[in-house]
């Protein structure tokens, strides 16, 4: 079995996706999967510094490189639009016996889906939280002309639809697509420990030996809700801790957090490296005490994932998908989005450390045991060979 996988990007300033469909592939390899991506060079306002128009080995996968259009209007330039990428999928796609795509709205999603029904190739569209009703509320009137003129009809010829929460299953259940559906998360790739995390970060960013840290780590976006997370933090200056913000964003959305810390009075306990990758995102992870997501909306939330298996306290706000196993399991705090809730709950678990560690070690065993890429990809594995023998068995 031949897997093709098609996504706009995999460029690190795209966030967790990208990375988790990287990490996906990896462990369908590790499986025997035959498997192949196909991508742009997109990077968000910059270009992978990649080899086009060939096969290349890309973090361990065999990755198809295409060139995005790129002109200095940005709302183009994010439609990652292909014409070679275009070329490729028509004159290759039905060598794959499955197509796997990931995201939507962007042109080599909504390209892959097209060409794969002309040519009669079955696939799977995974949507990613973009079917999701915050993300529809986004650019609406834009959105759902796409979605009634072209992605509808794309969406319905797939298989079926990989969700990655219960929550995202049941928000796209309202669109009415009528396509089946199965529920499968996302797995973590657990990075190596750190000898002396805790110590070497306090260190690094020249605290006292026991400063409790929390951790706020993700692209910074007013859906994340800090908003409430920071007023909530400025209640608690009477309480020793510094706060970590781990991320960027568009220079408009920055302005408005400097902002939100100075009005807070928190701007001097809080440090801001900026987006953190590698080695520096596993110490902040290994080596901080507390994660707190507060987000509007969240389909899945790679990062919690991350926070959990580095043995955090974790806490969300109802939004995020991953809060309900959170509250289901009893492995973190789920606060009302709210600033007075989030500030009740980050002010316990300041107060009562040792409960909280023993939450954030009760939730890494979870982790490991429920949620590996090894896991998934083998529960991915039987859903590819469930789609592909009845059709090779009916062709």
């Amino acid at each position: 079995m031949k897997i093709l996988h098609v996504i706009p990007s995999v460029g690190l300033s795209r966030g967790g996706t990208s990375q988790a469909v990287l990490g996906l592939l990896r462990a369908l390899r590790s499986q025997g999967v035959n498997v192949e991506l196909a991508t742009t060079n997109d990077d968000g306002e910059a270009l992978l510094d990649v080899s086009l128009h060939q096969k290349v080995e890309y973090q361990h996968i065999p990755t198809w490189f295409f060139p995005r259009f790129s002109p200095a209007q940005s709302a183009i330039r994010e439609f990652a639009f292909s014409k070679t990428l275009t070329t490729w999928l028509w004159n290759h796609i039905a060598e794959y016996d499955l197509v796997h795509v990931h995201a939507l709205f962007s042109y080599p999603s909504t390209i892959a889906m097209a060409i794969a029904r002309l040519k009669r190739v079955p696939y799977i569209h995974q949507p990613h939280g973009l079917l999701c009703n915050w993300s529809l509320q986004q650019s609406k009137l834009k959105k759902q002309l796409y979605l009634l003129l072209i992605e509808r009809d794309n969406i319905r010829q797939s298989q079926f639809l990989q969700l990655t929460s219960v929550m995202e299953e049941q928000e796209v259940k309202q669109l009415a697509l009528n396509v089946p559906s199965v529920v499968l998360p996302l797995g973590v790739s657990v990075a190596d420990p750190i000898p002396h995390a805790r110590t070497r970060l306090r260190e690094q960013l020249k605290l006292p030996a026991e400063q409790p840290i929390i951790l706020f780590m993700s692209r910074l976006h007013y859906k994340k809700g800090l908003e409430y997370l920071i007023p909530a933090l400025g209640q608690l200056v009477d309480l020793p801790f510094t706060f970590v913000l781990a991320g960027n964003g568009t220079p408009d959305y920055e302005q408005e957090v400097d902002l939100l810390l100075n009005k807070a009075g928190i701007q001097t306990r809080t440090y801001r490296p900026g987006f953190v990758t590698g080695e520096f995102k596993d110490l902040l992870l290994q080596g901080s005490d507390f994660f707190a997501l507060t987000s509007c909306s969240e389909n899945f939330g790679m990062v919690v994932l991350e926070a959990m298996a580095a043995g955090l306290t974790t806490i969300l706000t109802p939004g995020v998908a991953l809060a309900s196993v959170l509250e289901e399991q009893q492995l973190g705090y789920v606060p009302a989005l709210d600033t007075n809730a989030i500030a009740e709950t980050l002010r316990y678990c300041l107060e009562s450390s040792d409960v909280a560690r023993s939450v954030g070690d009760r939730a890494r065993r979870f982790i490991f045991e429920h949620y590996t890429w090894e896991q998934i990809a083998k529960q991915i594995v039987q859903i590819y060979g469930n789609i592909a023998e009845p059709i090779k068995s009916f062709s």
